[in-house]
């Protein structure tokens, strides 16, 4: 089975502020925030990448994204390099984070149709997909209301829409449920396997096991910027029963 996503020995460092060393109580200038990291993503199938906060999940769905470079390694994305063909990788992504901030003074129609044209989209197939993606999560009501105006809930559900909007064939979602209603979240998750039922390929990240129980197919454990396990989610099932007891007991050895 061929690789969608093939993240390749990355490495990524931060300089850290004075602040950020007085928060982290260390000497040392520089945070290695991924380290070494390697692992596949399949089409059809949902790739979890579980571990607390400050693993390094995030620095590697952006890294993955093109929003920033790893200091080393590569990853490739439908054969294309991350590092040195971002423009191709970005054709193919949806990448949804809650760092994503929409113009408040926006509405959600203007904004769908303002990212439609950017991703090159005809009014037809734009109109098409507005259609589709506001009545599956109930946005059409609040279409002309100013981003403002929304709840924080409907606002997740704008950029959910807007960061798929081109209908890409991988989508990354960095913690997709973080901060949602029980209602909301239910709904994220069963389009994330609807998704996956159609043949995309995707990766979250998340602190949640039983977000990772519900709709990953495969999961990669990250502690302390390193990947410690990469695995079918039934063979986690096989050999411990459930992910929460793998995942503490590699965090005890990892701790050691």
């Amino acid at each position: 089975m061929e690789a969608k996503i093939r993240v390749e020995n990355i490495f990524k460092t931060f300089t850290l502020s004075k602040k950020q060393m007085k928060i982290n109580k260390t000497d040392e200038k520089r945070k290695v925030a991924v380290k070494n990291l390697s692992f596949n993503a399949y089409a059809g199938e949902i790739y979890g990448l579980l571990g607390p906060n400050g693993a390094g999940k995030t620095t590697t769905l952006r890294c993955i994204s093109t929003l920033i470079k790893p200091d080393k390694g590569d990853i490739f994305v439908n054969g294309f390099s991350a590092v040195n063909q971002a423009n191709s990788v970005r054709k193919s992504i949806g990448f949804l984070t809650s760092e994503l901030k929409l113009e408040e003074f926006f509405t959600p129609n203007y904004m769908f149709d303002f990212f439609a044209k950017l991703h090159g989209l005809t009014p037809e197939v734009t109109k098409q997909r507005k259609i589709e993606l506001f009545t599956k999560f109930g946005i059409d009501s609040f279409k002309e209301v100013k981003i403002s105006d929304l709840s924080s809930g409907m606002r997740q559900k704008v950029q959910l829409v807007i960061s798929i909007v081109h209908d890409p064939e991988i989508i990354i979602f960095d913690e997709p449920t973080n901060g949602l209603d029980i209602i909301t979240g239910k709904i994220v998750t069963d389009f994330l396997i609807e998704l996956k039922e159609r043949g995309k390929t995707i990766i979250v990240s998340t602190h949640i096991f039983s977000l990772v129980e519900k709709i990953c197919d495969r999961v990669g454990i990250i502690i302390d910027g390193k990947l410690i396990y990469d695995e079918l989610l039934e063979k986690v099932h096989e050999s411990h029963g459930h992910i929460e007891e793998l995942f503490f007991d590699l965090a005890e050895v990892s701790a050691s």
